[in-house]
């Protein structure tokens, strides 16, 4: 990396004239076209997306430095909102980290009343028995992990499409996790070293369908209450990992027509990001550009007995990493 460079967010952008490109982004309001940055500065470019810069992240990120290094000063960017924003990744994999934020856990479960080991239990003997075991699990336990289907993927603009039999269909921000290398087996004090960058999800759930009444001993059903089309809103950008110096020191903020639901720091995490790669890693083999959410903070729909709806509008942010909006819209025939 070339010293005093900028700091910048990548995104997958289309303009005007259809052209997909990938485009710089140093203000979160004005993207910088690639192609048009590399023809100024006298040298090549080719990829067309962020998804092909990850396949071989590195050399990419080497390829944007040389660029930023030729130009003291950027020629006029592009306004934001002039442009079709896509999610600025195509997953091959996409895994999911639940009940990671301890103060989600705890409201969570009051909220829902669900799992074989609260039943029975007044709203007060939930709480505090929950606060027990979530502490507990910090200390002693693993990550809860589990597969959502790259189906689920969308824009960080794009409609969401309600499902007309959906009783609860809940948000869920979350810190995005892109993987930049190969990761198999990793430890945790070198977990951080195959992150490409961060971004920002909203990993939507129906939790009427979480838990399966008719066999409890199987927990949840994530299939239903998680994978169907447009469940992971993803964007807008992807900010690279040198330029986030602790992803245990972010903070989230999810607006629902406006109003503040959730804003917490990712410090909250029971398992931090590293402790998350070295987890999945010992069971799944990570490729370039597969997608890791780590959890959600406090302050979803259910806890707030609210949820979503046709007309509702979606609001997640986190520093550098932009904000995406989707507007909720009702499921047609």
């Amino acid at each position: 990396m070339h010293a005093n460079l900028p700091a910048y967010a990548l995104g997958t952008f289309t303009g005007s004239g259809d052209e997909t490109f990938v485009g710089l982004v140093l203000d979160e309001s004005m993207v910088h076209p690639m192609p048009t940055l590399a023809r100024a500065a006298g040298l090549p470019w080719s990829a067309v997306s962020v998804a092909q810069l990850l396949a071989n992240w590195d050399e990419g990120l080497a390829a944007i430095d040389e660029v930023l290094a030729r130009l003291p000063v950027l020629p006029a960017g592009l306004p934001l909102d002039r442009l079709s924003v896509h999610a600025p990744l195509a997953p091959g994999q996409i895994v999911c980290t639940g009940a990671n934020y301890r103060k989600h856990v705890i409201d969570l479960v009051v909220a829902q009343g669900a799992g074989t080991d609260t039943e029975g239990m007044t709203v007060e003997q939930r709480r505090e028995h929950v606060a027990r075991r979530t502490d507990e699990r910090a200390r002693r336990g693993i990550p809860y992990a589990f597969p959502k289907l790259r189906g689920a993927l969308c824009g960080p603009f794009d409609p969401v499409v309600v499902p007309r039999d959906a009783e609860q269909f809940d948000w869920e921000l979350e810190l995005g996790v892109v993987i930049g290398r190969q990761a198999w087996r990793v430890p945790r004090d070198k977990a951080l070293e195959v992150v490409a960058g961060y971004t920002v999800v909203n990993d939507l759930t129906r939790r009427e369908l979480v838990y399966r009444p008719d066999i409890k001993s199987l927990g949840s059903d994530w299939l239903r209450a998680k994978s169907g089309p447009g469940f992971m809103p993803c964007g807008p950008f992807l900010l690279p990992a040198r330029h986030v110096p602790d992803p245990q020191d972010l903070h989230i903020e999810f607006r629902l027509n406006g109003d503040v639901m959730q804003s917490e720091s990712t410090a909250d995490m029971l398992f931090d990001v590293a402790r998350q790669i070295e987890y999945v890693s010992a069971y799944v083999r990570l490729q370039p550009g597969d997608l890791l959410a780590t959890g959600s903070p406090a302050g979803n729909g259910m806890h707030h007995r609210r949820f979503l709806r046709d007309g509702d509008i979606m609001e997640g942010h986190i520093s550098g990493m932009g904000t995406q909006r989707n507007r909720c819209v009702a499921e047609g025939d």
